[in-house]
C-alpha cells in the first residue's frame, strides 16, 4: 500500500459544485478550508491526485482550454497554500458513453496508479458522490465520503456500508494526519 497517496474528486470536494456545471475558471471556487488541507497533505508527504468526471465537455458546456484553465487555477491556488497536486485525470465523456474511465468505473484510478507507479490498495479516495465510492472500491482504494457537494445526499445511501464520513476535506486531512485510517 502506498500510504502517502491520496486521490480526490474535484467538484464537491476541493471546489464548490453546481448542478449547472463548473464551466470556467471564474466559476471555480474552492470550498473553505480545502486549499489549506491540500497544503497540509503536501507538507506531510502525501502525493495528491485528482480523479474527476467532466461530462460538461461531452455536453459542449465548456472546452478543453476552459477545463485546463480551471485546473491551472486549482493548482495555483493550492500552491499558494503549499499544496502540490501531482496529477489530474479527468473523464471527458457523458453518462451514456459507456466509458471505462467514467466513475463509477475505476479507469481514472487505474490511470493514476500507472502514471504514479502506485499500488492503490488501501489508498484513501475522497469523494462526495456514490460513484466516487464505487470507483474507489473497484480500484481497491479506500473510499471516504465528505458531506460537501453531494455528500449529504450520498450519506443516506452509504449508511449500511463501511465508509467513513467527514464534514469536509479539511476534516479528512485532520483525521489522516492524526494517524487515523
Amino acid at each position: 500500500m502506498d500510504d502517502r497517496l491520496i486521490i480526490l474528486d474535484r467538484d464537491g470536494v476541493i471546489n464548490r459544485d453546481s448542478p449547472a456545471y463548473i464551466k470556467s475558471a471564474d466559476e471555480w471556487r474552492p470550498i473553505p478550508g480545502s486549499l489549506e488541507a491540500l497544503g497540509r497533505l503536501t507538507r506531510h508527504g502525501y502525493r495528491v491526485a485528482v480523479a474527476t468526471n467532466q461530462a460538461g465537455l461531452a455536453k459542449g458546456l465548456f472546452d478543453a482550454a476552459a477545463l485546463h484553465a480551471m485546473h491551472d487555477k486549482m493548482r495555483r491556488l493550492a500552491a499558494a497554500h503549499g499544496g502540490i497536486i501531482e496529477a489530474v485525470f479527468f473523464c471527458p465523456h457523458g453518462a451514456h458513453d459507456d466509458c471505462p474511465c467514467r466513475k463509477p468505473r475505476p479507469g481514472l484510478f487505474h490511470q493514476i496508479a500507472a502514471h504514479l507507479g502506485a499500488d492503490l490498495a488501501g489508498v484513501p479516495a475522497v469523494g462526495d458522490a456514490l460513484r466516487d465510492i464505487e470507483a474507489a472500491r473497484a480500484a481497491g482504494a479506500r473510499p471516504i465520503l465528505v458531506r460537501t457537494g453531494k455528500g449529504r445526499e450520498t450519506e443516506q445511501a452509504v449508511t449500511d456500508q463501511d465508509v467513513p464520513v467527514y464534514d469536509d476535506l479539511a476534516a479528512v486531512v485532520d483525521h489522516l494526519l492524526a494517524g487515523g485510517r
